[in-house]
């Protein structure tokens, strides 16, 4: 039986992982959540892990109150995140939360040798380079639960690394495929967050509508296969597939193309990820092609996504670039989501984190740096 321990188990991933555990019998050691004492209460009844954890010490005592009764030991903040990327006795580490407080916890468990099946965008984006040296030294598998990223992954499987051309990495469009720059001035939140094909938190569903998550994810698949396959910026293609069935493809030096497809559900990338190398029964619609009859590809609108393009600079540049449009993306995104800023601000306060020094990332204290920055200048440029 496979031992799992999960961080962000109360987010659209975790749920779903805990689901896919349920499903196949895989052993829950380890849960933790950020802020939603009641539903993890619910998964620590239901799933009788050792250890369970949150991360707002604020919440610490309500979650001792609901779990008196049962015999699990209390975690809370970064140190128990931390403790949970660690324990002995997990065959995988699945870590689901958002934004960089991922990072750590990653490299935790890197240390300590426990594979990765890793949904926080974060831990790459920021600290890509010293995740996957770190992974590489240790030879810890990190398993991407992206579906773009899962479908690379799986497309590679059994092919020669030295054959392999190009990546070929698929966007949905978002909410605001389409649109020019003037339309998108007067977006408002409740239209950010009306994803056309997938259900999101937030944060995301705001990601994808500026085509920033795309461009975290450029960053990410440069950081998950670069180094194997010898792929740069130059070698990752972006198309936008409207129906989100081809999640994302290989080409090869013979031009042959691989690619995989799905009806848009995390369940398949989740499950794959927590079961590899097996595949088993999966929970969802099974893919009809003739129930789409055709599928629609597009090239990006580059000059009106603004933070798609600052991305792939910052991949581009290396260092502290990626790491800063990252943490300046996140502060913005927080301000837009409080109305404290309009949509368009959002690309325009990642574009300026391109500006800032360069500095090499060679620890977790160089990633905090960087991150620093970035959102000391989204503050400063917002005059809070």
């Amino acid at each position: 039986m496979k031992t799992v321990t999960i961080i962000g188990s109360t987010g659209s991933i975790g749920k779903q992982a805990l689901e896919v555990c349920k499903k196949h019998n895989i052993k829950v050691l380890g849960l933790a959540a950020h802020s939603n004492v009641t539903l993890l209460a619910e998964q620590v009844t239901e799933f009788s892990p050792e250890y369970v954890c949150i991360y707002d010490d604020t919440q610490y005592n309500q979650l001792k109150e609901l779990l008196q009764c049962r015999d699990v030991k209390l975690l809370c903040g970064m140190e128990g995140l931390c403790f949970l990327a660690s324990l002995d006795g997990a065959d995988l580490f699945v870590n689901s939360v958002v934004g960089m407080v991922g990072l750590l916890p990653t490299l935790t468990a890197i240390e300590k040798g426990v594979d990765i099946a890793l949904a926080n965008k974060e831990a790459l984006v920021a600290g890509g380079e010293l995740v996957m040296a770190e992974a590489r030294k240790k030879n810890v598998q990190v398993i991407p639960i992206d579906s773009e990223h899962s479908a690379i992954f799986q497309c590679l499987r059994g092919n020669h690394k030295k054959q392999v051309s190009k990546l070929i990495l698929t966007a949905s469009g978002g909410a605001f495929f389409g649109k020019t720059k003037k339309e998108l001035a007067s977006v408002t939140v409740e239209q950010a967050l009306k994803h056309p094909n997938w259900s999101m938190g937030g944060k995301i569903t705001v990601d994808s509508a500026t085509l920033m998550n795309k461009g975290l994810e450029f960053i990410e698949a440069l950081q998950l296969f670069g180094y194997d396959y010898n792929i740069t910026p130059a070698d990752i293609e972006i198309i936008i597939n409207r129906e989100s069935v081809l999640h994302s493809a290989v080409e090869f030096d013979d031009y042959s193309v691989i690619a995989q497809l799905g009806v848009p559900d995390m369940k398949i990338p989740i499950q794959y990820a927590l079961l590899y190398p097996e595949r088993l029964n999966c929970e969802v619609k099974r893919l009809s092609l003739t129930d789409y009859k055709t599928l629609s590809f597009y090239q990006p609108d580059y000059e009106t996504f603004d933070c798609l393009t600052a991305c792939i600079a910052a991949a581009k540049t290396g260092f502290s670039a990626p790491c800063a449009v990252n943490a300046a993306n996140e502060e913005a995104v927080k301000l837009f989501l409080n109305g404290k800023i309009p949509f368009l601000k959002i690309g325009e306060l990642v574009t300026s984190a391109l500006n800032l020094p360069l500095l090499p990332i060679t620890s977790y204290e160089d990633v905090i740096k960087a991150d620093k920055a970035a959102r000391n200048l989204v503050r400063a440029n917002c005059k809070l």
